[in-house]
Formats: C-alpha cells, structure tokens, sequence
C-alpha cells in the first residue's frame, strides 16, 4: 500500500490491476484502415452507380420521347421520298422508344462518364487519378464527334445499298430494320471514338506503352477490320471503311501522343 501511494506521489504510471497476477496484457487492436474498402462496400458502390446512370439514361430517354418525332424525320431525310413502311402494329411506338433510348443515353453520356470515373478512381494513386482526370471530358467530345461522324456517313451509305435496287427489287424500306440499322452505326461510331481515351489511360498508369502498341500493330490492324465489319449493320463498304479507317487512323495518332509524352 505504501509502495502505491509512493507511486502515485512520484507521477509515475500505474500498473494495470492484472500486472501482477502474472496473465498476459490484453491484445491491442490493431488500426483499421478505412481507405481499403472490402468486397461488399465494392459491390454496394456499384451498385450505386448503376443507379445513378440509369436514372440519367431515364431522364435522357424522357427527352429523347418528347423529341423523337422530329428526331425521327431528321433521320429518315436521307431515304427517298423520306418514308419508310411500318409493318406492325407496334413498330411505330417501339420505334419511337428505341430512338428515345438512344437519345437518352447520348444524352446522359457526361453522367456515365463520371459514374464510370468515380468507380475507377478510388482503385488508383493519387498520380494515377492526376494523369487520367483531364481525359474524362474528352471522352465526352470524342464520343459526339464520333455520333457527327455517323450522321455525315450515313447519307452514302444509304445511298450505297440503294444503288442495288431497280424495277424489281423496289426500295420499299421498312421503318424497323432501318433504324437498326442506324441506331447501331450512331452507338458504334460514338463508342469507337473513345478508342484513343483507352488508349492513353492505360499508358498513363503503366500499363501499354509505344513499343508495345507499336510492336502489336499487325494484330491491331486485323482487330479493327474485324471489328469495323461486325460493328457496322448494312452490309454496305462505305460504313466499315470509314469506321475502320477513323479507328486506324485514332491508333496511330494515340501511339504517335503517347511517344512524345515519354512513355
């Protein structure tokens, strides 16, 4: 009892109760660390970025409903006579939703940019997220040119499949197949378009460099002929060569940016 309160008047610190019975101390907690999320936090964020996307998709899709008429007639202006045949009951109105949802998605594409970003950005250093961020936006307006691009092709496409047509194969086209068709090469053209985005981001965080892409060229070649002739509805040879062309020509233009940045 003296020894304690000697203790006490020196300021030193006490012992635990425990110290002396002879038991070992209490295991200590080790810190956690709240920047690792776990798996269910991972799929909780996805979970809520899709969300959000398809409620912008939604959002856009409202407008694109609204407009879809003019929106419409703008896209069948470059067929004959601009009219097309509606063979089912239901065409129109599936028609009309299809270019709804098209337009909903061009339009809510800056959401889905960012949600796509806020999901990666979280997985990559503070470096990484420094290189990559400026790109994001420019993702966006490649993304329009590319949709700009399909609408300047698709005129000479039409007009490339029609040159077949004459007393007895009539050009009667119906309203579904065509906007297939159309909708297919926008999406295709406008998706296309972030090939070089890809491209760069994955040289800014070590993954591709020049040598590589440029060592890879055969390969790259083969792919975006293959691709360029799946992509591009029609069967016509305007849309594969342009889109083939413009990814080629994307390609060498990123290889050609990525070797003077150094990497």
């Amino acid at each position: 009892m003296a020894d304690a309160d000697a203790l006490r008047e020196t300021g030193a610190p006490a012992l635990p109760a425990s110290a002396g019975s002879g038991s070992a101390p209490p295991p200590v907690a080790a810190p956690r660390n709240d920047s690792v999320m776990s798996l269910v936090d991972h799929l909780g964020e996805l979970r809520t970025r899709l969300f959000r996307s398809i409620l912008a998709v939604a959002v856009g899709s409202i407008v694109g409903f609204y407009f879809a008429v003019p929106i419409r007639n703008f896209l069948i202006a470059p067929l004959p006579g601009g009219t097309v045949q509606v063979l089912g009951i239901g065409d129109a109105f599936a028609i009309q939703l299809r270019i709804s949802l098209i337009v909903g998605i061009i339009l809510a594409m800056p959401v889905l940019l960012y949600q796509l970003w806020a999901f990666i950005a979280p997985g990559l250093t503070p470096a990484e997220q420094k290189a990559v961020r400026p790109w994001i936006p420019m993702a966006l307006v490649f993304f329009a040119l590319g949709v700009g691009i399909a609408y300047l092709v698709l005129p000479y496409a039409v007009r490339f499949l029609l040159s077949f047509t004459d007393e007895v194969f009539r050009a009667q086209p119906a309203a579904g197949p065509y906007f297939d068709f159309v909708t297919t090469m926008f999406l295709a053209f406008g998706l296309v378009m972030e090939f070089p985005i890809l491209l760069v981001g994955l040289s800014r965080v070590g993954i591709l460099s020049s040598q590589r892409l440029t060592a890879s060229r055969r390969f790259v070649i083969l792919g975006i002929a293959i691709f360029a002739a799946v992509a591009t509805p029609g069967g016509d040879l305007v849309s594969p060569f342009v889109l083939g062309g413009t990814m080629y020509l994307l390609f060498e233009l990123t290889v050609l940016f990525i070797r003077r940045s150094g990497r």
